[in-house]
């Protein structure tokens, strides 16, 4: 069951969160705050900095460190003002030139009444839609759990990064377990795991995320200097196409995705 282990893996305390990544990788960082309509959802965390001296946007989902802030955070499920907050600092960031960075890890988006009043699924609907037409580079990175819609919402990327133990699917194993077997046993969560093909090789394969990051939590900053690395190097890339060009390439790149065949019980890319 070995994509029921790397979600366990995705899933474990102590993995590093979003903030985490800011401090280490973005330098100087100015976080902002609210949706200018409703509140602050602290589920994500936006704002400027700069990437080996360039400026760039920054987006992370943040889930806590430890009980109190997790509650604070609401476990990194974000509302619609996320969302909302989320997409103006995308349209800022297209104002004024600077490459988007974003941060997955999100079991999905809240599915409370609240949020579903203020809109949750206007709100990831627009972010989409306005993310897939950003004239500037957009790269997201899938450091833990990247669930559903609510993790595509950050993830309609030119170029989608994922860490080695990181987990990526249409939708949690559990509820894919509720909804099939119409129980959520650890064997029906595992056999969903490894229905859904979530791992990290398993996005690589399908083309669904271009480059598998390898992780090395006890020496974090050294990974964290290798990702900047090529985080940097892929705005360099994207940065020399035309704006017309990056979110041509970032359409295409979601046109040919489900084009796949079986062998031997396993799904390959055509």
């Amino acid at each position: 069951m070995n994509s029921y282990v790397k979600l366990k893996t995705a899933r474990k305390n102590g993995r590093p969160t979003g903030s985490a990544y800011i401090e280490k990788i973005i330098d100087y960082p100015i976080e902002f705050h609210g949706d200018r309509r409703f509140g602050d959802d602290l589920a994500i965390m936006g704002g400027v900095g700069f990437l080996e001296g360039k400026p760039v946007t920054f987006l992370a989902m943040e889930k806590g460190k430890d009980l109190e802030s997790r509650l604070v955070r609401n476990f990194g499920c974000p509302k619609p003002e996320g969302y909302r907050k989320a997409l103006r600092l995308m349209k800022q960031a297209e104002k004024f030139h600077r490459p988007v960075i974003c941060f997955v890890d999100t079991l999905g988006a809240y599915p409370g009444a609240d949020a579903e009043e203020r809109g949750q699924g206007q709100a990831i609907a627009e972010s989409i839609l306005e993310m897939m037409g950003l004239k500037v580079p957009v790269i997201s990175v899938v450091i833990g759990e990247g669930g559903s819609g609510g993790a595509l919402a950050l993830a309609s990327a030119n170029r989608v990064m994922i860490l080695e133990n990181a987990v990526y699917s249409v939708i949690s194993p559990e509820g894919c377990a509720s909804i099939l077997w119409k129980e959520s046993t650890q064997e029906n969560v595992a056999k969903a795991a490894e229905c859904l093909h979530i791992t990290a090789q398993d996005m690589k394969d399908f083309e669904v995320a271009e480059e598998i990051i390898p992780e090395d939590f006890e020496n974090f900053s050294k990974m964290c200097e290798d990702m900047k690395t090529i985080l940097t190097t892929a705005i360099q890339e994207l940065s020399a196409l035309s704006e017309e060009e990056i979110v041509r390439q970032r359409y295409q790149r979601f046109r040919k995705f489900g084009i796949f065949e079986e062998k031997k019980g396993r799904l390959f890319k055509k």
